[in-house]
């Protein structure tokens, strides 16, 4: 039996629509709602953060708050870090998925001579840089932040500075150097890609299963397939944004989009994945309860975090 605890990263300022970082109450809420005890059976911790940077404004146009995501990067990599030396097992809750390189980075520093897989469930690819960003938003970096990549093959943005100065210090974060590999990626439910992102993806081959595969071959099988393309690796990372899925359900969330998982596919998907030890950290995101009516976004969020929960207690545990 696997023992976890809980990483609470209230963070929104690597998203574009604001309300991220209530998500984490959101899902408290709704446990109460669904009569679950859930986070009195487990100990949480709270990872300070930086929202209050949001009322000076954006003074990084191609990378946002780059330098409040730097202090979150960090932190969150130090608690992902403790978490893993003290033994437990990390399942963070966080507002908008920038905050995700810190759990990569945190791991990285538990394991360092460890080759991490990640499954990135998802309706983005997350690999945009500072370079190449139509939005500015660091949310959509965190894969690009991982693995070290620049992608200056389809620059369309030139940043200032100081704006590169944070940049290179915050791939940096942890231990210096990339903290994966581009093809230790599995995509599951991407389906919102801009052309720099394509090209990375086509470059490194990086794995790609689509919903139409999930519904073709169903979730268990699906996690099956993600996990064997990920075998040659030590350690897996399960990163699960609540836009996967389909936007009829995550109308609770900054950037929902048409034609994602169920909440039936998603649950069956992280439970299946959080059964295999290797699996040794997990990750809910991007939940916002101001966009939503009756809270139905956090419930369906909570739903799938609980059954995945208990897939990882009830597994056995790794051995060394």
């Amino acid at each position: 039996m696997k023992e976890l605890k809980i990483i609470e990263v209230k963070s929104e300022i690597g998203a574009g629509t604001r309300g991220a970082s209530l998500g984490v109450e959101a899902m408290k809420i709704a446990s109460l709602d669904l009569q679950s005890d859930f986070f009195k059976q487990h100990d949480s911790v709270e990872v300070e953060n930086v929202n209050e940077l949001l009322f000076d404004g954006a003074k990084h146009v191609h990378a946002k708050f780059i330098d409040g995501v730097m202090i979150m990067e960090e932190r969150v990599c130090l608690e992902v870090y403790e978490t893993i030396f003290d033994e437990f097992f990390p399942l963070v809750m966080a507002g908008d998925h920038s905050t995700a390189y810190g759990t990569i980075a945190g791991i990285k520093k538990a394991h360092p001579k460890a080759r991490l897989g990640v499954i990135w469930i998802d309706a983005h690819a997350d690999i945009h840089t500072p370079f190449t960003t139509p939005s500015g938003n660091m949310h959509g970096m965190s894969l690009a932040m991982a693995c070290g990549i620049d992608n200056f093959e389809c620059k369309v943005n030139d940043p200032l500075g100081e704006t590169l100065e944070y940049w290179e210090q915050i791939k940096d974060v942890g231990m210096p150097g990339p903290k994966i590999y581009p093809e230790d990626i599995v995509y599951i439910g991407v389906r919102e890609l801009e052309k720099p992102e394509n090209y990375l993806l086509n470059k490194y081959n990086v794995n790609f299963i689509e919903i139409e595969d999930v519904q073709r071959e169903g979730a268990q099988a699906i996690a099956r397939k993600a996990l064997a393309m990920l075998d040659h690796c030590d350690f897996i990372y399960v990163s699960f944004d609540v836009d996967s899925l389909d936007s009829h359900v995550s109308t609770g969330t900054g950037t929902p989009s048409p034609n994602g998982l169920t909440v039936a596919e998603a649950k069956t998907l992280n439970t299946e994945l959080a059964r295999d030890p290797k699996v040794c950290a997990w990750e809910i995101v991007e939940v916002n309860p101001t966009l939503d009516t009756e809270n139905r976004m956090a419930e369906s969020a909570f739903e799938i975090m609980e059954a995945t929960a208990k897939a990882i207690v009830s597994r056995p545990v790794l051995a060394e």
